[in-house]
């Protein structure tokens, strides 16, 4: 990727990383490090450093809801849902990306380069 490639990537992801947490979510809870690991997986972030403090201010925004659960013997894991208020944001945000893609999509239709 050239420069300003990876920095349009860059600007991409941290607008829609909220949302790709809550649509991993959205049908199970899921502990801190399984978010991270999945994100990772997706290329979406670059290590789990970058999504606690994206899971604290959801948290505080009534996004998403936290509980933790000593697993055996070890570390207690923090697990996160998603609330009624981060599922009506969710839908929100689908409603806008696939109306803002397909216009987008419609613009660029064959006027980029490969």
């Amino acid at each position: 990727m050239t420069d300003s490639t990876e920095r349009i990537a860059t600007n991409l992801r941290k607008g829609v990383l909220e949302f790709c947490v809550l649509g991993l979510l959205a049908n199970t809870e899921r502990y801190g490090l399984e978010l991270a690991g999945e994100l990772q997986s997706r290329g979406l972030i670059a290590g789990e450093g970058s999504l606690y403090p994206l899971l604290s201010r959801m948290r505080e925004g009534g996004l998403v809801a936290t509980r933790t659960e000593a697993v055996g013997g070890g570390r207690p894991r923090k697990y996160y849902a998603i609330t009624e208020t981060g599922r009506a944001q969710l839908c929100a945000f689908a409603s806008v990306w696939r109306a803002l893609g397909a216009e987008v999509d419609s613009i660029l239709g064959g006027n980029h380069e490969h």
